[in-house]
């Protein structure tokens, strides 16, 4: 292990246990899955395909950089249909919904989100062929965003 992977996993868990008690509990993980349901129907996303770009400690969870790529090929026959992601302990887990297709050119999605604290991301992608998949990353958020509708 080189000394700056280590240095960046011991500042993620450093500030990961820095976060208020209540901060970290504000929002319970929500269960994904019947909203990905809802989205891909009865095809189960298999892993892969997706690239998400994320970073893995944001400061402020008002506004966190990702990126998706999907490996795509973006023809007639075989593209992207739709990009979904979701946060499991947002308010609102649903983040985004992006409609893609062949003349896109690629399979790719640049944005900010706003994250309520430290939780997972799950990215889906539904292809022109029906089939579904998936990633996830981890993020650790030490200033939480979405707390708005929430009392402290």
């Amino acid at each position: 292990m080189k000394r700056r992977h280590f240095l960046q996993l011991g500042g993620i868990g450093l500030a990961s246990t820095a976060l208020p008690l209540h901060a970290q509990q504000l929002m319970p993980a929500q269960d994904l899955a019947p909203l990905i349901r809802a989205v891909v129907g009865d095809a189960a996303p298999k892993s892969g395909r997706i690239r998400i770009t994320l970073p893995q400690l944001a400061e402020n969870g008002n506004s966190v950089p990702l990126e998706l790529n999907v490996d795509s090929p973006m023809t007639e026959a075989e593209h992207v249909r739709s990009l979904h992601v979701f946060a499991e302990r947002n308010p609102r887990p649903l983040i985004a919904s992006f409609h893609l297709g062949p003349h896109a050119g690629r399979a790719r999605v640049t944005t900010r989100i706003r994250l309520a604290g430290s939780q997972r991301v799950v990215a889906i992608a539904v292809l022109s062929d029906g089939s579904a998949w998936s990633n996830e990353v981890e993020v650790v958020v030490t200033s939480a965003a979405c707390l708005d509708e929430m009392s402290l």
